[in-house]
């Protein structure tokens, strides 16, 4: 039987995955990001409450991560680039037709489809073209969501301010098409046949995994490591969301007029854009292990937006939303590529699809219950203290998991330790070494 593996180049042509991904994580990621410009003028529109009216994101949010598995799956069996153009169509189609007034609902499974059929593959593209430099490369791709973030702040409420809320949804629809070109950039890897010595190596679990390639893991999830990563990922999207979409309505609350707020988005954009950079360095520096960094990361991110709320003028909320964006873009910079520590590279489509499906609860679930908590408390920051209690909780899961990885290493019989064998923990360790 044949054998056929991926051998990431690290470099090369990668860097034009990289740069295709860059993209990807501004015309998506970025949009949603600066979401909370358009909150108060679409609660206006349809008079709904606060509560009401972060359904709009959480049931986008949702979509996004219920629409992950299928993008994996699509990814694996026809190509990365295919289900990418695919996703560009769904995402502009969506804000098309919001923008017309015809049906919001599509807007959330459109939009939410076309991000998950964009963003998935961008990152398995750039996790699979590079190993020693995954940390670094992945860590530029999505600081397109910061670049793109802090550009879109101020275009977007001038849209808002020249043509309405709809017409900017019409415009950033159009601007999601070029989604489609990024992903024409995203060039399959050719996979490489093994030697005939290499195939009498294979034995016979070997077989039946290279039987499996193409076929979406399901059998990933009875993983207790996995499981307990999922678990964090829920509380933490839970606090992630929160943050963004009520940063805008609390500093006017404050008296502040509109464009001060998209100011503040800005520089927590430019935070976030550096934060990653940093932490992808950092993780590349290999001092520490991913999962150690991830729970102090988030741990401090949760701490930071307790205190948030202290802010009562401009400056000091510029200082604690700089920390949070900084945090933040840190906490992302790594999250995704340590789903590589804890199942392998082999495993690694078929994990995020399985830890962005079961996150998907937090994130539609956490704005909703921030905007109840306003609504009853009749005080903003009561939204950022159940966010800083998600994350902080989440950090106590990821010392679980990395304890759990830890401990499956040392049982490792020494025999395995001879051979680079497809075993998850030992193809996760050797490619950061």
């Amino acid at each position: 039987m044949e054998r056929h593996s991926f051998t990431p180049p690290d470099g090369g042509y990668g860097w034009v995955v990289v740069t295709s991904a860059f993209f990807i994580m501004g015309l998506t990621a970025a949009v949603h990001k600066n979401f909370g410009l358009f909150f108060l003028e679409i609660q206006s529109h349809y008079s709904v409450s606060t509560s009401t009216n972060s359904w709009i994101t959480s049931t986008t949010i949702a979509v996004f991560h219920l629409g992950a598995p299928l993008a994996s799956a699509l990814s694996m069996r026809l190509s990365q680039r295919t289900v990418i153009m695919v996703g560009g169509l769904l995402a502009a189609s969506g804000m098309i037709i919001a923008s017309l007034g015809l049906s919001l609902p599509w807007m959330y499974v459109s939009v939410g489809l076309g991000v998950s059929f964009s963003w998935i593959p961008a990152n398995s593209m750039v996790s699979h073209y590079f190993k020693r430099w995954r940390p670094i490369a992945y860590s530029i791709a999505s600081s397109g969501e910061c670049v793109f973030a802090m550009g879109f702040s101020p275009f977007f409420q001038w849209l808002i301010d020249s043509y309405s809320w709809q017409g900017s949804l019409l415009i950033i629809g159009g601007l999601q098409l070029n989604l489609c070109v990024c992903g024409a950039l995203m060039k399959p890897l050719q996979p490489a046949q093994t030697s005939i010595q290499d195939k009498l190596l294979l034995n016979s679990k070997d077989e039946s995994r290279t039987l499996k390639k193409g076929t979406f893991q399901w059998d990933l999830i009875q993983r207790p490591e996995l499981l307990l990563y999922i678990v964090f990922a829920v509380l933490a999207v839970a606090g992630f969301f929160i943050p963004p979409l009520f940063l805008v309505p609390y500093v006017n609350s404050l008296g502040m007029e509109q464009y001060w707020a998209a100011s503040v988005l800005s520089v927590l954009a430019l935070a976030d854009l550096l934060g990653r950079l940093a932490c992808g360095w950092l993780a590349n520096l290999r001092l520490v292990r991913n999962l150690q960094l991830l729970t102090m990361l988030v741990t401090a991110l949760g701490v930071v937006l307790f205190l948030l709320p202290i802010a009562q003028s401009y400056w000091t909320i510029l200082v604690f939303s700089s920390f949070y964006g900084f945090l933040f873009g840190c906490v992302v910079a790594i999250h995704v590529t340590s789903i590589v520590d804890i199942v392998g590279l082999d495993g690694f489509d078929s994990a995020l699809g399985l830890f962005m499906l079961f996150r998907s609860s937090g994130g539609f679930v956490g704005p909703p219950a921030a905007g109840w908590l306003v609504d009853w408390t009749h005080d903003f920051g009561a939204a950022f203290y159940l966010s800083g209690v998600c994350l902080v909780l989440s950090g106590f899961f990821v010392v679980l998991v990395d304890r759990l990885v830890e401990k499956k290493k040392l049982k490792l019989p020494d025999s395995c330790t001879t051979e680079t064998t497809d075993h998850p923990i030992l193809k996760a360790d050797s490619s950061y070494v």
